[in-house]
């Protein structure tokens, strides 16, 4: 099946959302499925309707949490036919409520119409990882 693994740093220089997200692909790939990876802020734009299952991510965009970077709902609105797409919501571990950050979005993915199958908090690219092993992408 074909993954794609999204992802939008709430900063420039900020690269551990980065390396979750490539670990998350590793894990998904190891299962023989064929991942792409892209950054939400540079690819603003791209299509992705082609795609079996979407893996969407960030990171807090405050301290206090609860918010995500505009960038993540700019991106979804212009990304094709996604409406009934299965994925995986999740949120690198940063400021005081993390949980809220990922509930904002999860709810910006439903929005869009995204069928939700998880949602993860990773603070660490093993954990990260071992999410893509046993994430089931299959139907």
């Amino acid at each position: 099946m074909k993954v794609c693994v999204l992802y939008a740093p709430a900063t420039k220089e900020n690269g551990k959302i980065k390396e979750i997200a490539n670990s998350l692909s590793e894990g998904i790939a190891s299962q023989g499925h064929q991942v792409d990876v892209f950054d939400m802020s540079l690819e603003n734009g791209k299509i992705v309707s082609y795609y079996d299952y979407l893996v969407v991510g960030t990171e807090t965009n405050t301290f206090f949490g609860g918010k995500i970077p505009p960038v993540v709902a700019s991106f979804l609105k212009s990304a094709g036919s996604i409406s009934g797409k299965r994925c995986l919501a999740f949120v690198t571990k940063g400021g005081v409520r993390s949980m809220k950050t990922l509930q904002a979005l999860m709810k910006t993915m439903e929005s869009e119409g995204m069928y939700l199958k998880k949602s993860e908090l990773i603070t660490k690219s093993d954990y990260a990882k071992a999410v893509g092993k046993h994430l089931k992408v299959s139907i």
